[in-house]
């Protein structure tokens, strides 16, 4: 499955040069002013606490609201808007419980976390957050290799005493875990220290040791946490947890790695374009 778009944000804010009363960044006045990019339409079916607090993450997803950004408190803000304060505070717990923005005592409303929005092409995730100058970062969980799984081997067309390379790491963006990644590898085509699994994606180290990727077939699912799920990426037990499996090829046809990944559903999503006949 491949994309023909690769932006990395869903909708863009207007924005404004003039310092904002509304939203104010560490260290800088933020430039998105809900009074004035808010567009609230009390005829429409959908409630005006969802039309608020859609709006409010877009802004997110699009950049206006950087991670660090106050909101004014629910008072203030739904003054400025023209609406009821159960409307306003609706909105905010609906952020909240998305993970977007956080409630701190004395400090009010903060956005937390920006989704990563990633398109579907054959590049890996630390290739993506690169672009997207998301400072990813890596935890080595294991490194080792070890005999093939029996559910493994079929996929990798090794047999059931081959030896396989076996990766599973914690990818970080700005200092957050977004996802949970397990690699199978045969033995033979690359032998990766921690220091380089820290540094790089798998991608590149398999570019640079020679191998071409050419073409995956990829399965995207979801699946709540388990307990291990919820250690790793900092998400309760139970908590929804978007899947990706993906075999990889060569221009041979030879299968380079098999993926097993799981990602935040509350900080990760995937982006298709699809095109219609004609």
């Amino acid at each position: 499955m491949r994309s023909a778009a690769c932006s990395c944000y869903r909708t863009s804010v207007k924005s404004s040069a003039h310092n904002s009363e509304a939203v104010r960044s560490e260290g800088a006045a933020a430039q998105w002013d809900p009074a004035r990019d808010i567009e609230v339409d009390s005829s429409s079916p959908v409630p005006l606490y969802h039309q608020v607090a859609s709006q409010i993450e877009n802004a997110i997803d699009a950049g206006g609201l950087p991670v660090g950004a106050k909101l004014d408190n629910e008072v203030d803000l739904a003054a400025r808007l023209g609406l009821s304060r159960p409307t306003v505070r609706q909105a905010i717990g609906a952020l909240v419980d998305k993970g977007l923005v956080v409630r701190k005592r004395g400090a009010g409303t903060q956005v937390a976390f920006g989704r990563v929005t990633r398109s579907l092409q054959l590049s890996s995730l630390f290739d993506d957050l690169s672009d997207m100058d998301a400072a990813p970062e890596t935890r080595v969980v294991v490194n080792e290799t070890t005999e093939v799984p029996s559910e493994i081997a079929s996929v990798l067309g090794a047999g059931r005493q081959d030896q396989v390379l076996h990766l599973e790491r914690v990818r970080y963006s700005r200092g957050e875990p977004i996802a949970r990644m397990e690699n199978y590898l045969p033995r033979d085509l690359l032998r990766p220290a921690d220091a380089d699994l820290e540094r790089y994606g798998l991608y590149q180290l398999l570019r640079s040791a020679g191998v071409r990727m050419h073409v995956a077939q990829q399965n995207i699912g979801a699946r709540l946490a388990d307990v291990q799920d919820a250690e790793l990426l900092d998400e309760p037990e139970g908590a929804p947890l978007l899947t990706m499996k993906r075999t990889t090829h060569d221009q041979t046809g030879a299968v380079v790695e098999f993926g097993s990944h799981v990602y935040r559903a509350s900080r990760y999503s995937f982006d298709l374009t699809l095109r219609g006949d004609g």
